[in-house]
């Protein structure tokens, strides 16, 4: 390996529907979705028969037997079957994550070409069962008679039978990320009228992006679905007054489901190569991205689960030597419209900049013009692990339209921010 590292050029992305979790996808698997969302995209970018040097994704609610959901995946599509795909999550980071993997590698000139893909579903959540019943079941093969296998029931408890039901619930807190949501809402004075603003907002541009045609340069459709079914063009402040707090119901919170994001099926990928293979193949190139930074903190402690895209940012500029106002689109990750305003207040907070961000001044306020401009994830939905995916072929586009600089930021489970640059190639 030598010479100057290469630039990592975004080709582009596709995704299916996203969809509300048990509704039109509701028969189908992490495997099923993650294969329609490849397909779509070697069909836009003509690759049947192609080798890619990577397929790197994976899912958050998986079952055992998705052991390598990526390489499965990729087999079920038209690529060529030389090529090698890898498995791996970072909760609602993992097709970001997944994407600085392979860029690094393509920018040091291991490889030249990969798809960075992710797909989630909680209409088909594993289900478990108590620890002692499953010791039971794992120790059926050890017997080879029928009396054998029958003394391994022996003294069953109907309770074990009972499946253990998924949960949301952060295991060192015990907190879903909702009521985590709420804590930083509380802490950073977000009012419930800003938080169904910016869901409004979220819904009116997601659904002008679909009446101007936007959306068809990045979804395909998928299993009789066109469009994502959580959007709602006539989504007002009036109705979303009318909704119940969802995650603290004791008078004062302010967390609804028209606030938040949905549970969501659906799946993305996205296309990444070296300038010179896109050129060959005569391929545009739609942006570059050009720096990744991953992030966390001690949300045990308090510090606010969802506060670490935060830092990440805020590590992301240094290295770039660019201020929070040098971008022309801002891609915020809408988990819930209190995190992204937390986000955007904590940014303006001197205390916060000084003290958690190690800053002498506040890195300031941005054109909340220039931020989510298609929508996001608060009208078009999050399934976890391709959100990512999402984000970075929307702003793929809108550099590529458009020319400039992009800002990504991605809260996830567990304390993690991960973010990212993409530059426009124009």
């Amino acid at each position: 390996m030598t010479g100057a590292l290469r630039r990592v050029a975004v080709i582009g992305g596709n995704r299916i529907p996203f969809c509300r979790s048990n509704t039109l996808y509701a028969d189908l698997t992490n495997l099923d979705m993650m294969t329609g969302a490849l397909n779509g995209l070697v069909e836009k970018y003509s690759l049947a028969g192609q080798h890619i040097d990577e397929v790197v994704g994976g899912a958050v609610v998986t079952h055992s037997k998705d052991w390598n959901l990526a390489r499965e995946a990729e087999i079920g599509t038209k690529l060529s079957g030389s090529t090698p795909g890898t498995t791996m999550m970072q909760a609602c980071g993992t097709k970001l994550q997944a994407a600085f993997g392979s860029v690094a590698k393509i920018a040091t000139g291991e490889i030249d070409c990969a798809i960075a893909c992710g797909s989630d579903t909680t209409s088909d959540p594993p289900i478990v069962f108590s620890k002692k019943f499953a010791h039971r079941l794992a120790s059926l093969w050890q017997h080879k008679t029928a009396m054998g296998k029958l003394s391994v029931f022996k003294g069953l408890s109907p309770a074990e039978l009972a499946p253990l039901p998924p949960s949301t619930a952060e295991p060192r807190t015990g907190l879903s990320m909702g009521q985590h949501c709420e804590l930083m809402a509380k802490e950073w004075g977000i009012t419930r009228e800003e938080q169904d603003q910016l869901a409004v907002e979220s819904h009116a541009k997601a659904a002008e992006a679909y009446r101007s045609g936007w959306m068809d340069r990045l979804v395909s459709p998928f299993a009789g679905v066109y469009r994502d079914n959580i959007l709602r063009e006539d989504t007002s402040m009036e109705r979303l007054a009318t909704l119940k707090p969802s995650f603290d119901k004791s008078g004062t919170g302010t967390l609804t489901a028209g606030n938040s994001t949905a549970m969501t099926d659906g799946a993305a990928s996205v296309l990444l190569a070296s300038e010179d293979w896109a050129r060959e193949r005569g391929l545009p190139v739609k942006a570059y991205l050009t720096l990744g930074e991953t992030a966390a903190n001690n949300f045990v402690a308090g510090e606010g689960l969802l506060m670490a895209p935060t830092i990440a940012v805020s590590k992301l500029l240094r290295r770039a030597g660019l201020a929070l106002q040098d971008f022309d689109f801002y891609e915020i990750h809408e988990a819930f419209a209190a995190q992204v305003l937390a986000t955007l207040k904590a940014w303006e907070d001197p205390r916060y900049c000084r003290e958690t961000l190690g800053r002498d001044a506040p890195l300031g306020s941005i054109d909340r013009a220039r931020m989510n401009v298609k929508g996001s994830s608060l009208a078009l939905g999050h399934p976890f692990a391709a959100t990512g995916a999402r984000i970075t072929a929307n702003l793929a586009e809108l550099l590529a339209e458009h020319g400039g600089r992009g800002l990504i930021s991605i809260c996830t489970a567990g304390g993690m921010g991960v973010a990212a640059i993409m530059e426009s190639a124009r």
